[in-house]
């Protein structure tokens, strides 16, 4: 039986171009603030203010990992941390009425620029191959190739991914190396492609801290400061990751326990690398095409 046909001007890829668009300017002017110096909190605070006066909204906190830090790391309420001669990664993502953009940058203030260059030439190699009926598998293999062509490690156990409505992390797995069991790509499939680099062993475990979060179910809680922040997390963000900062409640990290206790949220521990090594990164979201596919954050 033939595929139905995917409608590339329907709203859904519209939106989903227009968040690219917001993402891509966002990016850019945002990486351009990242120097010695520069507060944390201003930073990101800044991304996702010019986020919603271009139109769209966050689809997730701001991630600002430092060194060896690889994801899921957004400052705190009142976060005073400013940047050194360090790696930086910057994670942002938008979203227009659920439908996302996701995309990730390198700014290298650690005179370590092979290293930044590497899941960039990774990222590139990658985009090239993508098409209906590319299986996954060799797209890892491809990012694998290139980053150990850097004399440096894909970190392997994190991974590109497909973006849903509402849905920041759908299938299918991007992989950044080779296996043997793969998705087939298809036509109208969104998806982020996420290379990571170390000049570590090329894996990450969890850290102790935690400043994002997400709705893991619907629930009720007693607590007045608990319910607030509920209610605003299940209109506001719905399924999608939130930062602590982001509650208007009185006593967000208060509520937030609560919330957690009672399994109503998850916690998105920081991830770093196991040896303590430096990590770059470099991400753009894609919608495959019959012929190829569509950057929508270039």
């Amino acid at each position: 039986m033939a595929e139905p046909e995917v409608d590339f001007e329907s709203e859904k890829y519209e939106k989903l171009r227009e968040a690219g668009e917001i993402l891509s300017q966002v990016r850019a002017e945002t990486a351009e603030r990242v120097e010695v110096g520069a507060s944390h909190l201003e930073v990101a605070e800044y991304a996702e203010d010019r986020i919603r006066e271009l139109g769209g909204n966050p689809a997730f906190p701001v991630n600002i990992s430092i060194d060896e830090e690889a994801a899921h790391a957004t400052p705190a309420i009142g976060d005073e941390s400013t940047f050194g001669e360090e790696m930086i990664n910057l994670d942002i993502g938008v979203h227009v009425d659920g439908w996302l953009a996701d995309t990730a940058i390198t700014v290298d203030l650690s005179g370590n620029p092979e290293l930044a260059e590497a899941p960039e030439a990774a990222l590139e190699a990658a985009i090239d191959m993508i098409e209906p009926g590319v299986e996954t598998g060799e797209i890892g293999a491809e990012i694998e190739d290139v980053i150990d062509g850097y004399g440096f490690n894909p970190v392997v156990n994190l991974t590109g991914h497909g973006l849903g409505h509402w849905e920041q992390h759908t299938s299918p797995t991007i992989p950044n190396r080779a296996v043997s069991q793969g998705t087939t790509l298809e036509v109208g499939d969104v998806v982020a492609i996420e290379p990571f680099a170390t000049d570590g062993g090329g894996k990450v475990t969890e850290g102790a801290s935690e400043e994002i979060f997400a709705l893991e179910r619907e629930g009720s809680v007693r607590n007045r400061d608990a319910r607030k922040a509920l209610e605003q997390i299940t209109e506001e963000f719905r399924t999608l990751p939130f930062a602590t900062r982001w509650l208007e409640t009185s006593r967000p990290e208060m509520a937030l326990r609560r919330l957690k206790r009672n399994d109503v949220v998850h916690g998105y521990p920081v991830l770093k690398e196991d040896e303590g090594r430096l990590v770059s990164q470099k991400e753009h979201t894609v919608i495959v095409t019959e012929d190829g596919c569509e950057v929508t954050t270039v």
